[in-house]
């Protein structure tokens, strides 16, 4: 039986490396209020695995984990810099879900999927067209969304 490719990913800090078997089993963009507030962000994008095919292969003594002992679900997280790490839901004892942006390459497979995306928030960027904001380098704004004005004589009311 051939062995597993692997992918790694790490926290901001670098302390903790976590490998994954290529392909993961799915991805997706969690719009749930619980990963918002967990990630800080509009929505977390993961990569769920089998558990027997994550390891943390470097900083084991960083991660720290936060139980939800009502829902049974634990999110472990770097110590030093707050990165999150793996989710697990009460629910799915051999499911680990780690965070997409951990991994500077691919992973096997797209993010097409969206869960709770009924609680997509109305200030989440959406992909409207963005340029550069004079004077400050490396930011940009979102361009306005004028409607395109009627050329004279081409439309009668």
């Amino acid at each position: 039986m051939k062995a597993a490719e692997t992918v790694s990913g790490a926290c901001l800090c670098g302390g903790v490396e976590i490998e994954i078997d290529m392909p993961a089993f799915w991805a997706w963009h969690d719009h749930s209020e619980a990963s918002r507030r967990a990630h800080g962000a509009a929505y977390a994008t993961y990569a769920g695995c089998w558990k027997s095919k994550v390891r943390i292969a470097r900083g084991e003594k960083l991660v720290s984990t936060f139980v939800d002992a009502e829902r049974k679900h634990v999110r472990s997280f770097c110590s030093r810099c707050g990165t999150p790490l793996m989710f697990a839901r009460g629910g799915s004892p051999k499911w680990l879900n780690v965070p997409r942006a951990l991994f500077a390459g691919r992973i096997g497979r797209e993010a097409k999927y969206h869960l709770a995306i009924g609680e997509l928030q109305d200030w989440a960027y959406l992909g409207a067209p963005v340029g550069p904001l004079k004077g400050y380098p490396g930011v940009s704004i979102e361009k306005s969304r004028k409607a395109p004005r009627a050329k004279a004589g081409l439309f009668e009311p």
